[in-house]
């Protein structure tokens, strides 16, 4: 792994991991405040069930409008100063969202707010990768960690504002100060400067585990710009490569997640006949086992390398999620998706780490690339799943998890190896 020191960090570097892991939480529990709201929003505005999916689909649609800013924002703003910033914002337009008396002001609000998130996204696991360099170990499993933290915490803010009988506005704009004052104090503490050109000499090219890499037949021989080692892609050709390896790494993480939140409710209850509580299990096991990943998933890769560990989550979630779909029972699903969960925790934080790493970017173009490119795949996933089910079963549109494993096991060699 890139460091920037090989020291013990200083106390200006604990405080900036603190900060990060606020930004994280903040940006976690932010639109986790909303989404419990849904229901009375869609009963309020007297929608039908297709008006309400396309209002709530501006959401990711913003996040993919405005995430290849993120790297713009990022370099002309500082990575800390724009991750704080697109949390103001996004918590602005939650709170116009959670007042909005027609559809249109709905959808247009989630659309701001999307867009602010993806910056703030981005933004974050810039900063926090900062962070990590200048600790010289992984520490960015843990922010992904602290963010599931929030998510929960902003799902009980809500659930505990509407027992009390709360408006909308009262409860969002409650929700959004106290957020926005926690991201204020953060700054304060994040790294200062700039984001910076790395220098070339401290930039080492991880080891790549492949076969035949597109573009690298043999050129040597005399001409213009010199002999090439047989075998070997150009720089732009190889982190073309290895981007595009690394977008669908961090969008197999995604699918297994969606899989989880969409699909395990209705799979369960469904095709299994679990009772609605016991199918609300599939999709906890999945986060909590997910979370336990993230807590130990920095230990994991500083003793054994980001590429290991990748793929022995590949392993699990094909054998985990494989065995499930092969024997259907309600226990054997819900252990499932928890080792599917367990599986694809450290790839999003991976992807995006060695996105930031990457040589001949600008500062932060990698990281929102992935970034970007992997909310399409989140958010084409749904309805390739639902259409399978439909010409199938849902048990075969389930069986995107397990591909999604074998995805990563076959990619996993553009990661970086344990340290030697």
């Amino acid at each position: 792994m890139t460091v920037d020191v090989l020291r013990r960090p200083a106390s200006a570097e604990r405080r900036a991991r603190v900060a990060v892991a606020v930004l994280f939480f903040t940006n976690g529990a932010l639109f986790a405040n909303l989404l419990p709201r849904y229901p009375q929003i869609k009963a309020d505005l007297g929608i039908g069930n297709a008006a309400y999916g396309l209002a709530v689909a501006a959401f990711p649609a913003g996040a993919i409008a405005a995430g290849l800013a993120a790297g713009v924002v990022i370099r002309r703003m500082g990575s800390a100063r724009a991750a704080v910033a697109g949390t103001l914002l996004t918590g602005a337009g939650i709170l116009v969202a959670g007042l909005a008396d027609s559809v249109l002001l709905f959808a247009a609000a989630l659309f701001l707010a999307g867009a602010m998130d993806a910056v703030t996204d981005v933004a974050q696991n810039a900063h926090g990768l900062r962070v990590q360099r200048r600790y010289g170990r992984s520490i960015i499993n843990s922010f992904h960690a602290i963010w599931s933290i929030g998510a929960v915490t902003g799902g009980a803010m809500a659930a505990a504002a509407i027992a009390l009988g709360l408006s909308r506005g009262q409860h969002l704009a409650i929700s959004g100060v106290v957020f926005a004052v926690a991201a204020c104090v953060a700054l304060r503490f994040c790294l200062p400067g700039p984001e910076t050109e790395r220098e070339p000499e401290a930039e080492p090219q991880p080891e790549i585990e492949i076969g035949s890499m597109p573009g690298s037949a043999a050129e040597s021989g005399p001409g213009g710009g010199g002999g090439r080692q047989a075998g070997r892609p150009t720089a732009g050709r190889r982190t073309a490569y290895v981007l595009g390896a690394l977008v669908l790494i961090a969008t197999a993480g995604t699918l297994v997640e969606d899989a989880g939140s969409s699909w395990a409710a209705l799979y369960l209850s469904g095709s299994l006949s679990a009772s609605v509580t016991l199918a609300a299990s599939g999709y906890i096991a999945l986060v909590g086992a997910q979370f336990v990943g993230r807590i130990i998933g920095d230990r994991l890769v500083d003793r054994f390398g980001q590429r290991t560990v990748a793929r022995a989550g590949g392993a699990v979630v094909v054998v985990g999620m494989g065995l499930a779909l092969a024997a259907p029972t309600v226990p054997g699903t819900i252990l499932g998706f928890a080792a599917a969960g367990f599986g694809v925790a450290t790839l999003v934080p991976a992807a995006m780490h060695e996105a930031d790493e990457l040589p001949g970017l600008k500062p932060g173009s990698g990281l929102a690339i992935v970034s970007w490119l992997m909310r399409l795949g989140f958010l084409v996933s749904p309805p390739v799943v639902g259409l399978v089910a439909d010409a199938a079963s849902l048990r075969a549109g389930l069986l995107v998890v397990p591909l999604a494993g074998l995805l990563v096991l076959l990619l996993a060699g553009v990661l970086q190896p344990g340290r030697r």
